[in-house]
């Protein structure tokens, strides 16, 4: 269905370089699936002015014939101008036409001089123009490479950088049936998350079970082989890195921990977490009150929940599927879908604190653990107010242990403002309602909070 949802932003920075009378050079890159090439499609559906090339694996002479094709469509001059693309992207910077080279990382494998190129190009030719320029890309380590890291040509001559980043929760409504509760966001968001393409290309007019059996796990799913499609583009050797994911998806967050289910000394294992760092598929986390760089307590989350899910529940249980038969979803996932989304819940909640609290002006969100204490939700304010959260999604009510659990854990959190002293307050989150106890302490008490799925879900809207 193709459609086209949020990106406000991006697309009013897009029209301001198209309407500049300067020269405009525009990078915009991000992971696979996030709707680069949409975003262009939309921000240019009513102009005539416009080429927009979307490369191949190919051939550079079977690019550039592609290439004046497309062109010749809206600047038909083009096909007498020298099939180089620096006389093809100089002419069409002469039109002050606007020029969209997309997937540009198969323009630099066929042509690595591509990059010096453009640099010549721009700096002789088409900074005295009022065309636009538009590289996009999918491979993030090559768009960094080609574009963005300071040994590029193209270092430091971009007007816009775009860094497309996965839908927020809100904005994946738009997706959703209406009809849909609560819980059934935040289940199909703990699953699919914020990407465009997952989200479009099924059917979530379907239950879940349908949706997950059709969709996932059937080898014939429109998302199947997603996770190995994408991870085969962006690696060379990738059944490493696979075993790497599938270790942090079985609950192997630490780097020793990691190489120790994956069988890797240690002092490698950095090599391959950095690589899919660099990727966005997983991310170094640390407790909010330490510095990345410095922390030794980092742990290693996947930040898609559908490579997630899959590294958990399809990868490599194929043949154990095919035997359960229809049976599989009942069988394996079902009971396992609330655990699994849970974290999903955790960072979620994390986001929304900020709309929970609006007379507040969050400075940090996160979570924290220190050996066995450990906290879902912590925010800190620019005035000293320290808000901290338990989250349970589970079938039963939060009872008054899971309080008491809370003010413990968060007793142990060193954080020193600039105001000195820390006022805490106490938020407590929940699918299934929480007990008498909990209701009655919430009603008796300044300090804390009660919020249900419907108090996340309906902030967003």
């Amino acid at each position: 269905m193709n459609r086209f949802v949020n990106r406000d932003e991006e697309l009013s920075r897009l029209r301001g370089c198209y309407e500049s009378d300067e020269a405009e050079m525009v990078v915009i890159f991000g992971r696979r699936r996030l709707g680069k090439t949409q975003l262009v499609q939309h921000s240019l559906s009513d102009r005539d002015d416009a080429v927009i090339y979307q490369a191949t694996e190919t051939t550079s002479q079977i690019q550039l014939d592609e290439f004046v094709d497309v062109a010749s469509e809206s600047f038909p001059g083009i096909t007498q101008i020298k099939q180089n693309w620096e006389a093809l992207l100089g002419y069409l910077g002469e039109q002050d036409g606007i020029v969209v080279l997309d997937e540009f990382p198969y323009l630099v494998d066929a042509d690595d001089s591509l990059p010096s190129v453009i640099q010549r190009l721009w700096d002789q030719r088409l900074q005295n123009t009022a065309g636009t320029l538009i590289l996009v890309g999918s491979s993030i380590s090559m768009m960094e490479e080609a574009t963005l890291l300071g040994n590029s040509p193209l270092y430091g001559r971009f007007t816009q950088k775009l860094d497309l980043r996965p839908l927020e929760f809100s904005a994946t409504r738009e997706f959703l049936p209406e009809d849909y509760t609560p819980e059934e966001r935040i289940f199909t968001w703990g699953i699919f998350g914020g990407i465009p393409y997952y989200l479009d290309g099924i059917d979530l007019g379907q239950n879940l079970e349908k949706v997950l059996t059709d969709e996932v796990l059937s080898q014939k799913g429109y998302l199947h082989n997603e996770p190995e499609y994408v991870l085969r583009t962006e690696l060379t050797d990738p059944n490493r890195y696979f075993a790497i994911l599938t270790a942090i998806a079985a609950g192997k967050t630490t780097s020793n921990e990691i190489a120790q289910a994956v069988g890797i000394d240690g002092k490698q294992i950095s090599t391959y977490t950095q690589k899919l760092e660099r990727l966005r598929l997983i991310e170094r986390e640390v407790p909010i009150t330490e510095e990345k760089a410095k922390s030794r307590r980092g742990r290693y989350r996947i930040l898609d929940p559908l490579f997630r899910f899959w590294f958990r529940f399809v990868y490599g249980k194929e043949d154990r599927y095919e035997r359960l038969g229809e049976d599989v979803y009942e069988a394996v996932i079902k009971p396992e879908l609330p655990d699994f989304v849970s974290p999903e819940f955790e960072t979620l909640c994390q986001q929304m604190l900020p709309e929970l609290y609006p007379e507040e002006t969050f400075i940090d969100l996160g979570r924290w653990w220190y050996k066995e204490h450990e906290v879902d939700v912590v925010g800190f304010t620019a005035d000293g107010t320290m808000t901290v959260g338990e989250c349970k999604f589970t079938n039963s009510p939060l009872d008054y242990s899971a309080l008491s659990t809370l003010e413990d854990h968060a007793a142990e959190i060193r954080w020193t403002p600039n105001t000195g002293d820390v006022e805490t307050k106490y938020a407590l989150f929940t699918r299934s309602g929480a007990t008498r106890s909990v209701q009655e302490a919430v009603s008796e008490r300044d300090d804390l909070r009660l919020f249900d799925l419907e108090d996340i879900t309906q902030l967003s809207e």
